[in-house]
């Protein structure tokens, strides 16, 4: 059991939510204003996607990822920024001529994907290690993708979060690691119950978590209704959490959660269970990062 747990608010990803629960930001301050938010909840991480300003849809601009960043810099609220870098993956077969993409593909190369990251240099980046059935499309990310993506990461020395949606994800993150392409003690997510990749229950997270290297940190979430049942499991079986609206838009049955409320609940589990949820600095400790005031890595070297 994992009594100091990291846990991490995913406030808005980049799926069709927007329609769905009025509390998903879109524009580059409400999304910063979610972070705020949640860091003010107790969150020790902020997961941050951007979206069209105008359409609520996907975006990759690096313009919005920088306003974010900068207004939750300015904020008296300290919060570990991590900054999505698996966009530019989606793909769905044309209906006329299934070898082209249709409507839904979204590819970009692996370095238009590491640009934000490159030039705004987050504590935390994701790096998603695998393709997959997400859904009714499908999502692209091939090894030597894969390999590219963790390279430009590690030069740019910021830490990726391995993100794992299926068993043998985690078995190609243990690859990139042994390849010499991941520094330090790597850290996974474990990313539960989006079809059609690995499901949200105990029996898979505890498989997952068997084949993780010995010195991994790792957490893990589970979307919907799983969401708190995925805090509670991932902490017994010595693990951090996440939550937010990217992964679950309800508070509870016929209620529209905010970013703030699921952290607040996903905080009371954790403590009516023993534990108590870290906080930003006690979260670059322990992981390593890179101290976004002094430019150094916080219990390492500069």
């Amino acid at each position: 059991m994992n009594r100091n747990v990291i846990l991490t608010c995913a406030v808005t990803g980049a799926g069709d939510t927007t329609g769905k629960n009025p509390n998903v930001p879109v524009t580059p301050r409400q999304i910063a204003d979610s972070c705020i938010e949640a860091a003010r909840a107790g969150a020790s991480v902020a997961h941050i996607h951007v979206r069209d300003p105008e359409t609520g849809g996907i975006s990759h601009s690096t313009d919005h990822f920088r306003e974010v960043m900068e207004r939750v810099r300015e904020a008296d609220t300290d919060i570990v920024m991590n900054i999505t870098a698996g966009g530019g993956g989606d793909w769905t077969p044309d209906s006329e001529d299934p070898t082209r993409g249709g409507p839904g593909t979204d590819i970009q190369t692996p370095a238009e994907r590491h640009e934000p990251v490159g030039e705004l240099l987050p504590e935390l980046c994701t790096l998603d290690c695998g393709s997959l059935n997400f859904s009714d499309m499908v999502y692209i990310n091939t090894a030597e993708w894969l390999r590219e993506h963790a390279r430009l990461v590690q030069q740019a020395g910021v830490k990726p979060e391995l993100e794992c949606f299926d068993l043998g994800h985690v078995w190609f993150a243990r690859q990139l690691q042994q390849e010499g392409l991941i520094d330090g003690d790597p850290l996974y997510q474990l990313c539960l119950g989006i079809p059609w990749g690995a499901e949200a229950d105990t029996e898979t997270m505890l498989a997952m978590r068997n084949k993780l290297p010995d010195n991994a940190d790792w957490a893990a979430f589970g979307i919907g209704r799983h969401q708190m049942p995925m805090v509670a499991q991932a902490m017994l079986l010595g693990g951090h959490a996440r939550v937010g609206l990217e992964d679950n838009l309800m508070l509870k049955k016929g209620v529209m959660a905010t970013n703030g409320q699921l952290v607040e609940k996903a905080g009371g589990i954790i403590e009516n269970l023993g534990g108590r949820v870290m906080t930003p600095a006690e979260t670059r400790e322990r992981l390593k990062l890179r101290d976004p005031s002094t430019g150094k890595i916080v219990g390492g070297e500069a």
